[in-house]
């Protein structure tokens, strides 16, 4: 018996891989963690492919209530928490394995496409993005000015930045990659670095991995104005291009 923690990709039920499915197949419940990113296509689709019921897991069931729910069931049946893109992206997940290790219950990971890889889809290079920052939906006086920093530091060594875009699932919220950038925009009248004007170079990045992704690049004023569309939505700010960097943008203005 065993505790699965499988990455189900970014865009359907059909990104699952081979070995996720097979483990999907055998499990006594499966779980789809529904709180760190949104499926292109309603859970239905998911137990229609798999031939299983999937439930629907938020934080607290995940992080409050793992041991009653995930781990002790695990170690006398197959528990599967699916995951939308990779297995362990998220750092809860990485608590999770290290407490069913901790209670010596078998665990099976499997990884698949996340939007830290898929952002190569813009044609930047993968190995020279710097720190990731998250942005925030601000509420009262919580503006945290964090990405401003990391884009700082990014910029210094000429990196680029990927902004994952805050989102609450279960109020159907999610941030747009218009409202990232009018925050990084107010972060910058603060910061008065110069790292977001009008003229910076921007990337838009909406449904990576779905055959409807759409990826736009331009100068922030354009970009800012840009719909997007349905979510989940990521921005970026590239650091020093290459020139084959340069080329590829060029596909998406």
């Amino acid at each position: 018996m065993s505790l699965n923690i499988i990455g189900i990709g970014l865009a359907d039920e059909k990104d699952i891989t081979v070995k996720g499915l097979e483990l999907v197949k055998k499990s006594d419940v499966i779980y789809l963690e529904s709180y760190t990113s949104k499926l292109a296509v309603p859970v239905s689709a998911l137990e229609r492919f798999y031939g299983k019921k999937v439930e629907l897991a938020d934080r607290k069931l995940v992080e409050i209530e793992a041991e009653e729910n995930l781990l002790k069931p695990a170690k006398t049946k197959e528990i599967t928490l699916l995951v939308i893109g990779d297995a362990l992206s998220a750092t809860t997940h990485i608590d999770l394995i290290q407490r069913a290790v901790e209670m010596k219950i078998n665990t099976n990971v499997v990884h698949n496409a996340s939007v830290l890889t898929a952002i190569g889809a813009t044609g930047l290079q993968l190995y020279k993005f710097g720190k990731v920052a998250s942005i925030p939906f601000t509420h009262g006086d919580y503006e945290p000015d964090t990405p401003y920093a990391i884009l700082t530091e990014n910029q210094s060594i000429g990196a680029h930045t990927l902004f994952l875009l805050d989102l609450k699932p279960d109020e159907n919220k999610f941030m747009t990659a218009n409202d990232a950038l009018r925050y990084l925009q107010k972060l910058e009248i603060k910061q008065g670095k110069g790292l977001v004007k009008d003229n910076t170079l921007v990337v838009g990045c909406a449904r990576l991995g779905a055959k409807d992704q759409l990826i736009f690049a331009g100068k922030a004023k354009d970009v800012i104005k840009k719909d997007f569309g349905a979510p989940v939505h990521c921005l970026i700010i590239p650091g020093k291009l290459h020139f084959v960097e340069e080329d590829a943008l060029r596909c998406f203005q």
